[in-house]
């Protein structure tokens, strides 16, 4: 049965699709990189850096910057609250479709 209630509790900066594929993504790896994240989640370069930077904003994931082999390279990883945040989701979610 539908709870009418929950509708009200799903993070709406986890639902965007694009940043739930992210999320979803890092829940299952340790850290990812950009280029990985890229080829994983199916976004384009300009929209994995904005939506990475909102769950940045957001205190969903860290971003560790460096240089390999002359190159940058930035590595993305879910915070604490990142992680609590997506398990609420997830819980959420399976409240609101009965799982």
């Amino acid at each position: 049965m539908l709870n009418k209630n929950i509708l009200p509790d799903i993070d709406k900066t986890l639902h965007e699709l694009a940043r739930l594929k992210i999320m979803a993504t890092l829940d299952s790896v340790a850290e990812g990189d950009m280029t990985f994240l890229m080829n994983f989640t199916g976004l384009s370069w300009g929209n994995l850096s904005v939506q990475v930077t909102k769950l940045k904003d957001a205190g969903f994931v860290a971003v560790e910057k460096s240089f390999v082999d002359n190159k940058p390279q930035s590595r993305v990883r879910l915070t604490e609250d990142g992680k609590k945040a997506f398990a609420a989701y997830k819980s959420a979610m399976g409240d609101l479709l009965g799982f």
